[in-house]
């Protein structure tokens, strides 16, 4: 083999191994000039406090950079399918980008991602709402929610044990077992 092939090789093995779920072109995260985090956390009809309690879910510039990077688009349908996982919290931000692009992007912990290109007040410019789907924003955000999840699971424990359904003991037992769940094998 020539000197120039093994690295066009090593090129084209790299690339091949790249995510399939590429980020949206339209709003590359290289020319992003400022994110503002206009809505931190928010619940609706949907949220379950028994699963996850939205006070606990907080948007941050980071986690609007990391699904910039990582976002694949979806269908509306797809977006809104019963099948689709929800805890019924979000957070709000606003995208600057260096060409005058505004995006506003509300992003779910479980990866759900809307985007609306938007005015400087915030309002929409008529271009159709993206939807997206984000894998490994849900799994990184999950990960960083352990504490709430746990935090959910002893106020749901406490309830059934104040209810008389169940006893502390094993409460506590069902606390150990759903938190060694979630750390995984």
């Amino acid at each position: 083999m020539s000197k120039v092939s093994i690295p066009l090789m090593a090129l084209v093995a790299t690339a091949m191994g790249a995510p399939t779920h590429a980020a949206d072109k339209r709003y590359p995260l290289d020319s992003v000039r400022k994110i503002e985090v206009v809505e931190p956390s928010s619940g609706s009809v949907w949220e379950d406090k028994n699963l996850l309690d939205c006070s606990d879910v907080v948007l941050t510039e980071e986690d609007v950079r990391y699904a910039l990077r990582h976002i694949r688009r979806v269908t509306e349908k797809a977006f809104f399918s019963e099948e689709t996982e929800r805890t019924g919290c979000s957070g709000g931000a606003s995208v600057t980008f260096r060409n005058g692009k505004i995006i506003v992007i509300g992003v779910e912990p479980t990866g759900r991602i809307n985007i609306f290109e938007a005015n400087a007040k915030l309002e929409p410019t008529g271009v159709p709402e993206s939807y997206y789907g984000c894998d490994p924003c849900r799994k990184r955000k999950m990960i960083l929610l352990q504490d709430a999840f746990d935090r959910a699971d002893e106020r749901r424990l406490k309830k059934l044990v104040a209810q008389g359904r169940i006893s502390s003991t094993e409460a506590e037992l069902l606390l150990q077992k759903a938190r060694s769940a979630r750390k995984g094998p």
